[in-house]
């Protein structure tokens, strides 16, 4: 029998949370629903086995942006979806940039919101890597001068640091690296890590490229090229001698 997904759904509104619960877990999740911020972060660090988590925003002891940290500090990668009534561009940009797999807005079909879960949940299970048991070098990838072991979501770095990446950031990455020297358009990382393109998407993108340019600073080897109007170029230089 195939194990049910396990969801972690936090919404205060309880009408609500009462309907989506029942609706989720008829549909064949297993869901655990928090009413707080504080409370889905004790149900997480008690059990952090969560295939998705659910985060309503406006909680009433703090917002869903300072869980959703919380929560990634905790366990680099989580998976998460945002449901907010607001609609804000800043939100939704704050939310991708903390990691988010998806947000959808209030007012919503259950039907669409189940959809959405499914394709998030497709998506990452055809995207996470598989450890072999009899080789545990097998998690990790060599990209030039630095190393991404694939299951804690870090990066060595060859002046001995260690920095941690996003599930998004070490996706973006990985990505780069299958496509050394090459033309890539936004359109087409869109597409092959968030599986959408539109304008949000685009500016979410931006600020990983940002943030991963950042953290090349630590290599001597890599470096993305930015070619205006077209895309990015992914370089990995020969080491110096």
């Amino acid at each position: 029998m195939e194990q049910k997904r396990k969801l972690l759904y936090v919404e205060d509104e309880t009408d609500l949370g009462n309907v989506v619960s029942q609706y989720l877990e008829m549909v064949g999740f297993d869901v655990v629903w928090a009413k707080y911020a504080s409370e889905a972060l004790q149900t997480f660090q008690a059990s952090p086995v969560f295939d998705l988590v659910l985060i309503d925003v406006q909680l009433p002891d703090y917002n869903g942006f300072q869980l959703a940290s919380e929560i990634s500090e905790q366990s680099p990668g989580q998976p998460f979806l945002f449901l907010t009534a607001r609609r804000e561009k800043k939100d939704r940009l704050q939310g991708l940039h903390i990691g988010a797999d998806d947000y959808i807005t209030k007012p919503f079909d259950v039907d669409e919101l189940v959809l959405r879960i499914k394709n998030i949940l497709k998506r990452l299970d055809f995207q996470r890597p598989q450890r072999l048991p009899r080789e545990p070098d097998s998690i990790l990838t060599q990209i030039g001068d630095v190393q991404i072991n694939r299951n804690t979501h870090k990066m060595n770095c060859p002046d001995g640091k260690q920095v941690d990446l996003t599930l998004r950031e070490m996706q973006v990455m990985l990505f780069l690296n299958e496509n050394q020297e090459k033309l890539l358009r936004r359109e087409d990382i869109l597409l092959q890590i968030w599986g959408e393109n539109d304008y949000f998407m685009g500016r979410s993108l931006d600020v990983f490229i940002s943030r991963i340019r950042k953290l090349l600073k630590h290599s001597k080897q890599l470096s993305i090229e930015t070619i205006y109007g077209s895309g990015f170029i992914f370089r990995v230089n020969p080491p110096h001698r």
